[in-house]
């Protein structure tokens, strides 16, 4: 989570789902940036339902970072990742009346980016970046071959996590990559820890074994 301090973003709110919060919150008094930023997550969404549109462009800038990177190890891609960061804050938006502060702001985020990430590389496999300097001259400085190399192994562990189980992928991009501990997973995926643990191992498992019948 980015810190208080850094100035806000202007996502640009859907005009006819903000107008109603809007008049609501004619009466609150001035609020500057610095003031929003400097509220935890849940204030933020309080001043959101209350009208505020700087708060929802603050609750964007402190967790699109952490958004996109979930979304990107799902999709592989840039462009991907970064039209379902966007979707993941336009869904957020249109559903804060429903959010109940059961869990933490971050939690929500992370459930609604991973069942968007999901659903998207179910509808069609994910298109990875090319590989860059795949053809390097034999002069070439060692460690540009030496980022090669791990450059095409993460290639080949990618390819391998998109092949997994929904529920195992999910939990191992968490675990793994965003190293989110079983309790937060469990929040995420609104499941219990003993299942997280379970469902990392057949996860780990059977990601070596889809490796070795590649390398097979």
């Amino acid at each position: 989570m980015e810190g208080a301090g850094t100035a806000c973003l202007s996502f640009g709110w859907p005009e006819a789902a903000s107008a109603a919060a809007l008049r609501e919150g004619m009466a609150m008094a001035p609020v500057s940036a610095e003031d929003l930023d400097a509220l935890d997550d849940r204030a933020l969404v309080d001043a959101c339902r209350a009208g505020r549109r700087e708060a929802f462009d603050c609750l964007v800038l402190r967790h699109r970072r952490s958004i996109y990177r979930l979304c990107y190890r799902f999709v592989a891609n840039h462009a991907d990742a970064t039209d379902l960061t966007q979707d993941v804050f336009l869904r957020a938006f249109r559903a804060f009346g429903g959010f109940k502060g059961e869990s933490s702001v971050a939690t929500w985020l992370y459930r609604i980016a991973v069942n968007l990430s999901l659903n998207r590389v179910g509808a069609r496999p994910p298109r990875a970046e090319p590989v860059e300097d795949r053809h390097l001259p034999p002069s070439a400085e060692p460690d540009a071959m030496s980022r090669l190399l791990a450059r095409e192994r993460e290639e080949r562990v990618r390819a391998a996590i998109a092949r997994l189980p929904r529920t195992q992928r999910a939990t191992l991009v968490l675990r793994v990559y965003q190293e989110l501990s079983h309790q937060e997973i469990a929040d995420v995926l609104g499941s219990s820890v003993s299942a997280v643990k379970t469902n990392f191992f057949h996860a780990l498992r059977n990601l070596r074994r889809l490796l070795e019948e590649d390398a097979s």
